[in-house]
């Protein structure tokens, strides 16, 4: 059983009707012992870190999901990737839940081009790092696939965990994994018939 977190921010439902089109079973819940018994973990997240840590610590979740990750591959999309982190500079500085190191800060500070617009919207293609191809996140993705990206902060410092980046004047941070726990600032949910696959290849784990 694959459990959605809902703590109140996201689009639970798109991400729900996408993973159950693979034929899995799906749990959207806010409960610790559903997440304590679900296979897979998927973190969504929509909207401003300190708002969603908030939601989330209010929620008690913060610790099971920090107990979880050691055991259950965990899969954060877009702000629930920038959640794994240590901390974010959105708005101040907020401390994330620090399964993976480094730091989320805003994207408009370091575009090389100024003509581009933030928030990043729209498809970008992934450009997997050498050496990673064989993560089995990539199972059934290939290098130079298309996926959709909407944020203005991205996620920073954190070389060693990048899986791919996309180009938008500088190497984004578009899917990370440390251990069990993985993250995509892109949503697989909105990426067509590739984030599926790549749902597909999280869902196998």
């Amino acid at each position: 059983m694959i459990a959605i977190v809902d703590y109140g921010v996201g689009n639970l439902f798109s991400l729900a009707s996408s993973v159950r089109s693979l034929g899995a079973e799906v749990c959207v819940t806010g409960r610790a012992a559903d997440l304590r018994a679900a296979s897979h973990i998927l973190l969504p997240g929509v909207g401003a870190f300190a708002d969603a840590m908030g939601k989330l610590r209010a929620t008690g979740l913060v610790p099971v999901l920090q107990a979880e990750a050691a055991h259950t591959p965990l899969l954060g999309i877009c702000l629930g990737m920038q959640l794994l982190f240590d901390k974010s500079h959105e708005y101040g500085e907020h401390a994330g839940l620090g399964l993976i190191p480094g730091e989320v800060c805003p994207l408009a500070a370091d575009l090389r081009d100024p003509a581009l617009k933030v928030p990043h919207i729209g498809w970008n293609a992934l450009d997997i790092v050498p050496g990673r191809a064989d993560d089995p996140l990539f199972r059934y993705v290939k290098n130079g696939e298309y996926v959709y990206y909407v944020h203005s902060y991205y996620a920073k410092h954190c070389a060693d965990s990048t899986l791919a980046t996309s180009d938008y004047s500088l190497p984004v941070t578009g899917a990370v994994r440390r251990g069990l726990v993985y993250g995509t600032q892109f949503h697989p949910e909105k990426s067509g018939d590739t984030g599926l696959r790549l749902l597909r290849a999280f869902a196998e784990l």
